[in-house]
């Protein structure tokens, strides 16, 4: 499956041994990693001053080569170590050894006013820094102009994204082969600032995990063909709530529309049809009384959205069965998860694999309890909640996580912060099942789905409302477009 891979710590490493027992020496493997970190260093700081930090062990290593190239390049440099390397005959010993410059002691690491170089430990740091590290990274942090971290930021986990206690925040981390479990979730994501992927010449290493990008689903994406017509392009029904809540559904509806379902039918109780037909132009809206009656109404639709403004009430969960009774494609979001708090597993019996839940960390707790507190980090709990739903789950926040029921999981590495405004749920949800109603997988549905929610997003920029979203996506659109048209050479 193509995507850009994000790699546990054990998985990096297994990559780097494969490439070391494949012949390339170590030692080289070094040189690139430092040559790499030299190279962003010369090119975003081309003065002033460097102090290099040294750990003992191989991102110490790295270290002592970015200090032997900057210093060749003419650089002022100076460098303190925590400790000498562990193995003095070992990589990092080696490297240490072609240093032919001063070593300070750690503590006393002038680190004021200086481009301050992080290599003291990298990702595969499983305790808190000991003290005389913290205390030089936070007088970096006052006091530097700069921080770069070499693979993370010391301190940070490189398998969850937390810190073990303390982290820098680096300006900028350069790290190798792949981004890391602890790149891509936060707080890990914003520590690492700026963040630089140098390719040091592994080979790929299997994974189930990656960045939520085009390359992941652009292959699967819908596009219509020349001999395309509305009802071809899928059908989408919205669920809307009572007379006072319905704009969560028509906002849900509008982004089903913009992304391209061809036929969109707000469904609404009779005491909100006249407000919902009232606001409504393109999609249309149809009445229903009871459940029996939705499901009558579903029969022949493709996708269905259940949950937004529905309402926690026995009426929601009788509707969302009777949506699953007619074999309707779900995306089932807000107080349709909410409404089987006392009894979850009521909800998974009624989805299918090409179902979608899309809950934020409130509603994942409700159905499904602890799990995001008893997880290493957010990834492990969407991927226990997709098996266990046997559904996809979309566990919405700054770092979206999209997890299939097969251990297939990806992570938003982007994610705009003016999304954080009321509706922008409810316009996710509408495009991922709009996607859906027009064919495409579930989980490629709520990967291409997330990212088109925060590409719009980045686009307005400040002042967004859940409102500007659904307008946003034809320029979206319009981009991934131009993606596809090379890749193929035709659309359809």
């Amino acid at each position: 499956m193509p995507g850009t891979s994000i790699l546990s710590v054990a998985q990096m490493q297994a990559a780097d041994r494969a490439a070391i027992d494949g012949g390339i020496a170590g030692l080289a493997l070094m040189e690139r990693a430092g040559a790499a970190v030299a190279a962003e260093v010369a090119a975003r700081w081309p003065v002033g001053r460097v102090v290099i930090l040294c750990g003992p062990g191989n991102n110490g290593g790295d270290g002592y080569v970015v200090a032997r190239l900057l210093a060749a390049a003419g650089r002022e440099v100076e460098v303190a170590a925590l400790a000498p390397p562990v193995r003095p005959s070992g990589d990092a010993g080696l490297a240490a050894a072609d240093w032919t410059g001063g070593v300070a002691p750690l503590a006393g690491a002038a680190v004021e006013g200086a481009v301050v170089v992080d290599a003291l430990f990298g990702a595969g740091l499983s305790k808190p820094l000991p003290a005389e590290a913290e205390a030089v990274l936070r007088r970096a942090e006052a006091g530097a102009a700069a921080i770069v971290a070499v693979d993370l930021p010391s301190g940070l986990s490189g398998d969850t994204g937390r810190p073990l206690g303390y982290a820098p925040r680096a300006d900028l981390t350069v790290t190798f082969h792949a981004r890391k479990v602890g790149h891509a979730l936060e707080p890990g994501r914003s520590l690492c600032g700026d963040l630089v992927i140098a390719d040091i010449g592994l080979g790929q290493a299997p994974t189930q995990l990656w960045e939520n990008a085009p390359d992941l689903w652009l292959d699967h994406f819908p596009w219509p063909g020349a001999q395309a017509y509305k009802h071809a392009r899928g059908r989408l029904v919205v669920i809307s709530g009572p007379a006072h809540a319905t704009g969560a559904a028509r906002l849900a509806a509008r982004a089903g529309l913009r992304v391209g379902a061809g036929v969109v039918t707000v469904l609404s109780p009779p005491s909100a049809l006249l407000v919902n037909a009232a606001q409504l132009e393109a999609v249309m809206v149809r009445a229903f009384k009871d459940a029996q009656a939705l499901g009558e109404a579903a029969k022949g639709v493709q996708a269905a959205v259940i949950g937004p403004a529905a309402g926690v009430t026995p009426q929601t969960r009788a509707n969302l069965a009777a949506l699953a009774q007619a074999g309707v494609r779900l995306v089932v979001d807000a107080d349709a998860l909410t409404v089987f708090r006392d009894d979850p597993e009521a909800l998974f019996g009624l989805l299918d694999p090409d179902d979608v839940l899309t809950p934020h960390p409130g509603e994942f707790g409700r159905v499904f309890p602890g799990l995001l507190e008893d997880s290493p980090e957010r990834i492990s709990a969407a991927r226990t909640a997709a098996a266990r739903a046997g559904a996809v789950v979309l566990l919405k926040g700054p770092d979206t996580v999209v997890a299939a029921p097969d251990g297939r999981a990806a992570v938003n590495v982007k994610a705009p912060p003016w999304l954080a405004t009321a509706g922008s749920g409810d316009v996710l949800a509408g495009l991922i099942a709009g996607l859906a109603a027009q064919g495409m997988p579930a989980f490629e549905a709520a990967c291409a789905g997330a990212w088109i929610h925060a590409a719009a997003g980045e686009l307005f920029g400040p002042g967004l409302i859940a409102e500007d979203l659904p307008d946003l996506a034809p320029k979206v659109l319009a981009r991934l477009l131009s993606l596809t048209l090379p890749r193929t050479g035709r659309v359809g």
